[in-house]
C-alpha cells in the first residue's frame, strides 16, 4: 500500500481558519485552536445579531415616528390607531422615512388619520329624469 501524505490539506484548512481570523486580538489571530474558537463564536454573534438588528431597525423607526407626531400633538399609539382606522397601511419603515425627507406629507398623512381631510367622494353618474318619474 502506498504512503499518503496528508499535510497539505489540513494545512490549507489552518490557513483558510486563520486568514478569517485576521484582526482578532493575540493569539485568536495566529493559533488555529483559539482561532477556530473565536471564529464560532463571532459565527454565532453574526447569527444573532442579524435577528437582533431588525428588531432595533424597528424601534428605531417607532421612535421617529413618535418624535414627528408629538410634534403634532399626538402620541404614537393614537396615531397608529387612527392610521389603521383610515384604512392607511404603510409601514412603519416608509413613515420613517417621509417624517423625516418629507414632513409636509407625512402632516398630510397624519391629518387624513385623524379624520380633518376628507377623501373627495368619486361622482356620482346623473339619472335621467324618466328615471326619477317612474
Amino acid at each position: 500500500m502506498a504512503h499518503v501524505k496528508r499535510g497539505m490539506t489540513a494545512h490549507a484548512r489552518h490557513r483558510k481558519v486563520l486568514q478569517l481570523a485576521k484582526g482578532f486580538r493575540g493569539r485568536s489571530s495566529t493559533c488555529f485552536r483559539p482561532a477556530l474558537e473565536r471564529l464560532e463564536k463571532a459565527w454565532q454573534y453574526a447569527y444573532r445579531d442579524r435577528r437582533v438588528k431588525k428588531r432595533e431597525m424597528r424601534a428605531l423607526w417607532i421612535q421617529r415616528i413618535n418624535a414627528a407626531v408629538r410634534d403634532l400633538g399626538m402620541k404614537y399609539s393614537t396615531f397608529m390607531h387612527n392610521l389603521k382606522n383610515a384604512k392607511i397601511s404603510l409601514d412603519r419603515k416608509i413613515l420613517a422615512k417621509l417624517a423625516i425627507e418629507n414632513p409636509e406629507m407625512f402632516n398630510g398623512i397624519v391629518s387624513q388619520a385623524n379624520g380633518d381631510l376628507k377623501p373627495k367622494k368619486s361622482p356620482t353618474r346623473k339619472t335621467s329624469a324618466k328615471a326619477e318619474v317612474a
